[in-house]
C-alpha cells in the first residue's frame, strides 16, 4: 500500500476465503481497540464499518511514520546497587513505524487472538490489504469538458464526488448485505456517531466537515 499525507484513503480487507472475522460483540470491540492503537496515531477516521467477514476504514492520513518505544531484546546491564537510572530507559528503545507496518501488526495481533479463541490455524485475513486513494487530482472530473455542441461547464455536486460515494457506501454496507434494514440499526459502524445516536470518539467530525461529508 502506498500512502501520502493529506490524502483520504479507503482501506479494507476481508477474511481469507471469506471466512468469518468476528464471532461475538466482544470480537468487534477488540478489533476497534486495535484500530485505535495502530491506525489512529497515523490517521483521522472519517468513516468505518466492521462486517462479519470484512472491514472498511475511510482515513485521512496525517503521519506516515510514528516513533514508538519498543522493548529491548538485550539483557539489562548489571549495575551497582547505588547506581540510580531510569529503568524504563534501559528496557525500551525508540523505533520508527510506518502506517503499512502498523496495519500489518494490527491484523496479525487480531489474528492470533481469534486463532486462540477458535482453536484455528492459518491466515485469517487476505494477504493484501487494499488502500484506494479518494483525493488524488487524477480522480477528479475537470472543471469543464468539450462536446460536439461546444464547451460545457461541469457543475459541482458534492453528493456525487467519490469521497462522498465511498462514505455512503461504507455506512450502507450492512443494509446492502441484508444484515439490517437501516444503517443506524448496525452497531459496528460510524453511522450512529454522525446521526447523533452515539457520541463515538473513533471519528474526526471536524475533518469530515472539511471534505464536505454528510449522511
Amino acid at each position: 500500500m502506498h500512502f501520502e499525507t493529506g490524502d483520504v484513503y479507503h482501506i479494507y480487507n476481508q477474511g481469507n476465503d471469506r471466512v468469518r472475522l468476528f464471532y461475538s460483540r466482544e470480537n468487534y470491540i477488540h478489533f476497534l481497540e486495535k484500530i485505535k492503537l495502530h491506525v489512529l496515531p497515523h490517521a483521522d477516521l472519517l468513516a468505518w464499518c466492521l462486517m462479519p467477514n470484512h472491514f472498511h476504514l475511510m482515513a485521512y492520513v496525517h503521519s506516515l511514520e510514528i516513533e514508538i518505544q519498543e522493548k529491548s531484546k538485550q539483557q539489562p546491564l548489571i549495575l551497582p546497587a547505588d547506581f540510580k537510572q531510569d529503568v524504563a530507559s534501559t528496557n525500551t528503545i525508540p523505533k520508527i513505524r510506518d502506517l503499512n507496518n502498523s496495519i500489518g501488526i494490527m491484523l496479525r495481533s487480531y489474528t492470533r487472538a481469534i486463532q486462540e479463541q477458535e482453536d484455528k490455524t492459518g491466515s485469517l485475513f487476505r494477504k493484501s490489504t487494499k488502500a484506494n486513494c479518494l483525493t488524488q487530482p487524477d480522480l477528479h472530473t475537470p472543471a469543464f469538458f468539450k462536446t460536439l455542441y461546444g464547451t460545457v461547464i461541469n457543475q459541482h455536486f458534492p453528493e456525487e464526488e467519490y469521497p462522498q460515494v465511498c462514505f455512503d457506501y461504507i455506512h450502507n454496507n450492512p443494509v446492502k448485505a441484508g444484515l439490517v434494514k437501516h444503517p443506524e440499526d448496525w452497531e459496528f459502524s460510524s453511522f450512529r456517531d454522525y446521526n447523533g445516536m452515539r457520541n463515538g470518539k473513533m471519528i474526526n467530525r471536524g475533518r469530515a466537515e472539511e471534505f464536505g461529508l454528510f449522511i
